[in-house]
């Protein structure tokens, strides 16, 4: 079962850090603008009212993962790597967060760990949810976001 996309916000609020939620504002930022060329940094500071710092760090990421591109000059910043309809938000949040685990008792081989390392009913509960949360965000495409 997929999680409905008028959720994924509420979903991310929950389970993402603000590493997910103002990168993901800064690549819409962005991708509202591919066509006007490289975008500074600190115009989309401005902009989303994000740290400069903070924005700095999560574009290294983002650039790391292959999703943005960095052009150097006096009228240099970030574009897109690729178009938007190529790029997931599931990419966008694996390249913020790392391990993208949506549960702290889910590893990525779908193992379960928790403090008492329990093989509790929940389990199997928590596994599909993460599932249907990780199919949903590969789903949705940043260009369905603008």
């Amino acid at each position: 079962m997929l999680i409905p996309t008028n959720l994924v916000g509420i979903i991310l609020c929950m389970i993402f850090s603000t590493r997910s939620t103002y990168g993901l504002r800064a690549m819409i930022n962005l991708a509202k603008k591919q066509k006007q060329g490289s975008i500074a940094l600190a115009q989309i500071s401005k902009e989303e009212n994000i740290s400069l710092k903070y924005l700095e760090r999560l574009f290294a990421g983002l650039k790391k993962a292959g999703l943005v591109k960095a052009v150097k000059g006096a009228s240099g910043g970030y574009l897109l790597a690729k178009n938007s309809k190529q790029i997931n938000i599931y990419d966008i949040i694996k390249a913020l967060e790392g391990k993208l685990n949506v549960f702290h008792c889910t590893g990525e081989d779908k193992k379960i760990y928790c403090d008492s390392q329990c093989k509790c009913e929940v389990n199997a509960v928590l596994s599909k949810v993460e599932r249907a949360i990780n199919s949903t965000l590969k789903n949705i495409k940043l260009n369905q976001l603008l």
